[in-house]
Order: C-alpha cells, then structure tokens, then sequence
C-alpha cells in the first residue's frame, strides 16, 4: 500500500510527520505491559497453582521458566518480522495470539497442558512487543520520541512491579471462583479493547528496504539462549542432572559459533538476524550491558521476596503484593519527571539512580535484618519506596539511550535486541539469585537468607552504577 491509500501508513526513512497520536501511544504501551506483567503474575500464584494442579516444584518452574524462554528466544525474529512484513500488522497478530494463549492459560486442565500454554504466550508475547518500540522509533521523532521512549520505560518498570501486585490481589478475590486462572484470564478483555484500539490508532510502518529473515542465525540463537537459560532455570529444581552441565558447556560454542555465522553475512553484504554492526554504535552497545545486572537485579529482588513474604513471614497473596506497592507508586511518579531530569543533567541521572536504588537496597536488608518474621509493608515501606526512585530514574533512560542511534531502518531489529537482552537478563535473574536464595535456606534459614541474596543484589546494583559512567553524555 501507498501512503495515498492509506493515511496513516509511516515510511520508515523518517521523511514522514510523526503519526503515532496519542491513542495509538496509549495502545502500544499498554499492549507494552502485558508481556512484563505475565512474567512477574503468577510468582505470587504459584503455591496455588501447586495445590490446584498437583503440580511439583520442577513443573511450576516450567511454567514461569517455559514463558520466558519462548519469550526470549523468539523477540530478536519478532523484530525482523515485523520489519519485513509490517509492524501493525504483527502486532495485531501478536496481541490476538496473546489473548487465545492467554485463554488457554485459564482454561488449562493439568499442569502440563498450562506449561504448553505458556510457551504459546511467550511466542506470542515476542511478536507483538518489538512492534511497540519499533513504531515508536519509526512513528515519532525529536520531543515526542523522547517523551514517548521515557513512558514506555516508566510503562516497563511499572509493569513488572504492578504485575506481582495484581496477582496476589486477583488469587485472593477468588473472582467467581476461579482462584489463580484469574491473573490470565484477565488479559482476555484487555486485549480485545486493545485490539479496538490499534486497529484505529496505530499506524503501519515498515523497512522500507524489508530483510530477509536469517534462518542460521535465528536457529543459532535460539539454541545459544536455550542452552544458557534452559539449565539455569529447571536445574536446581531437576537436581541438576547431566543434560543441565552438557547444556551449559555447549553454550559458549554455540554462542560462538552464532556470532561467526552473523559477522560473516554482516561482512558479505547480507542482512544477518543481529547484525554485529549495531553494535559499533556506543549507545546501543554501553547501554545493553548496563541493563544485564539491572534486569538480573530486579527480577531476582521479585521472586526472592514473593517466596521469604508468604513462605517465611507468612503472608497472603495480598500482603505479599501490596508489600512492593510504594516501590510501583514512587516509580511512576518519578518516572514523570525523568525526562525533564534527563534534559537538565544528562545520563549522570542514572548513576545517581543507582545511588538511590542502592540506598533502597540496603535500607530493605536491614529491615528484613531487624524485623523478621515480621516483615511487611510498613517495614519495607521506607526501602522500598527509595529503591523505586532509584528504578525510575535508571531504567526509562536507558531504554532511550539503546534506541538513540538505531536507524529507523533497523528499529524493529534494535528493539529486539534490547528487548531480548532484558527477558534474558529477568530470566536469569531469577535462576541466579532465585538459586543462590533457595540453596541457601536449608543452611542459614529463610532470613539470613534473605539478607544474604540481598546483599549480592545490592553488589548488581553498584556495577550497574559504575557501568552508567561510560554512557554517553547526552541521550539524543
């Protein structure tokens, strides 16, 4: 189609007026807070989960661990798809699959069956998300790009935090009994009024120069992530059998071996799935490896606290939720004034994120420290409510940070790339941290456990600090 057929279609060179409104902003972003918010819902149902579908602890894992690796190992050809078939066209198509799979969450009759359910929502989740980021880079431009890439960060954060939140509240309320099925089966109505939405007020874009998809590169990276991932995940829980260290040993090959297949298509002239020529920009490249021990962080804080509130101090679903609330309200609200932070002080904002997040931090350690086992909002409250702040002002800014550079070209494989090294970075953050926790239980007990894990987060938080040194000045 032409631009003369259909108005609200964006070439991708930038030659266009910018032509994502504000309800198409709206739309995108809440499409944005579907994936992060079903990978943080069921840490708080799980238990439920457990007792409901006689489900073991190595099957429960599969079920968080199943959606984000399909999560993970598909957002970089969700991107590429995007580019080379149309972002709106994608993300209609994700959102909708994200709806049936959801459904089929819901609906799920043992165990097994919502572990192939989750999968599916993963898979769907990593085709409609790159489309979120691309269309921003490709439908926006100047203070609306900035404005828009500052809340879909104050939108991720929010999300992952609000999404725990939301869990205990819905497997509490028992909504017309159906107890845990409630925390997917409440994305059914979001998505349909979100499909609404974007078929109205979300434009097309497209590569004008469309990619072809990369098959060796793309097989190469889904083995390279399930490799890493798959044992990280299921081998404490599995025993850590000898599938887990084969898996582990292949990694670095495979990895190895992926890079070599896509620098050599980058230097023939074709049009690899991770071109290694992104990552000649300094932006992309500083900032991808500062979101590493953000994401392993915060992940790791979120599982680890949903388990010490209700296995440890005894907590309902609901107090174990509404534990990190201040953490999400005072990330919202300082989020705002993110941009307006980022425009006066540069990038310096988010080394003195970290600071803040670190003081959060500690402050939470020393409460768990002092008050165990009786631990809850108001103990946490002060920590929690600063750790936000620290959140808020690192995360928006770096996600425009890896995006600053990225040709809108290539805005659908710059936004899987960052969006892939972030699921992978939560994934891992939860089989890092989440391990180290659970192993150290049996030896020191649940508090000084909790202290403990806390503590190495808190020693992620400062490399995330020292990391923000090298960014760039400026965010473009």
């Amino acid at each position: 189609m032409t631009e003369t057929t259909l108005p609200r279609q964006v070439r991708s060179t930038g030659s266009a007026s910018p032509a994502l409104g504000g309800l198409g902003l709206f739309t995108v972003l809440l499409a944005a807070a579907l994936p992060l918010i079903d990978f943080f819902i069921v840490n708080v149902a799980l238990p439920t989960i457990g007792h409901d579908l006689a489900a073991g602890e190595a099957v429960l894992e599969l079920v968080v661990a199943g959606y984000g690796l399909a999560y993970a190992v598909l957002l970089v050809l969700g991107g590429r798809l995007g580019d080379l078939f149309g972002r709106r066209r994608l993300f209609l198509g994700g959102m909708a699959a994200f709806g049936l799979t959801s459904l089929a969450c819901g609906l799920a009759p043992s165990a097994w069956t919502l572990v192939a359910a989750r999968v599916a929502q993963g898979a769907a989740s990593a085709a409609m998300l790159p489309q979120v980021l691309a269309t921003i880079q490709a439908a926006t431009s100047g203070a609306r790009r900035a404005r828009a890439m500052g809340l879909y960060g104050a939108t991720a954060g929010l999300s992952m935090v609000a999404g725990q939140i939301l869990g205990g509240v819905l497997v509490a309320a028992d909504v017309a009994g159906t107890g845990w099925r409630s925390v997917f089966l409440v994305n059914v109505p979001v998505v349909l009024v979100g499909l609404f939405l974007a078929a109205r007020a979300v434009p097309e874009t497209r590569s004008q120069h469309p990619e072809p998809v990369d098959g060796p590169g793309t097989v190469l990276l889904a083995v390279s992530l399930l490799t890493l991932l798959a044992p990280l995940t299921e081998g404490r829980a599995a025993g850590w059998p000898l599938w887990t260290w084969l898996s582990l040993a292949a990694f670095p090959f495979v990895a190895g071996a992926f890079y070599a297949v896509e620098r050599r298509a980058d230097r023939r002239g074709r049009t690899p799935l991770v071109p290694p020529s992104l990552f000649r920009l300094p932006s992309l490249r500083r900032g991808l490896v500062l979101i590493v021990p953000f994401s392993i962080g915060f992940s790791g804080f979120m599982f680890v606290i949903a388990v010490a509130l209700q296995r440890g101090a005894g907590l309902g679903p609901v107090p174990a939720g509404l534990a990190l609330a201040p953490m999400a309200v005072v990330f919202f609200f300082v989020s705002l004034a993110g941009p307006r932070l980022v425009a006066r002080y540069g990038t310096r904002v988010v080394t003195a994120g970290a600071a803040i997040q670190a003081v959060g931090v500690a402050l939470m350690a020393l409460a768990a420290w002092r008050s165990w086992p009786d631990l809850g909002v108001v103990e946490l409250l002060p920590g929690a409510a600063i750790a936000g702040a620290g959140q808020a002002l690192q995360l928006p800014v770096v996600f425009r940070i890896v995006l600053s550079e990225v040709p809108s070209a290539r805005a659908g494989v710059g936004s899987g790339v960052m969006i892939t090294t972030q699921q992978s970075s939560l994934a891992l953050g939860v089989a890092t941290l989440g391990t180290l926790f659970l192993s150290l239980i049996p030896a020191l007990g649940m508090r000084d456990a909790l202290v403990t894990t806390l503590l190495v987060q808190l020693a992620g938080v400062a490399l995330t600090g020292l990391l923000s040194l090298r960014l760039p000045r400026t965010v473009g």
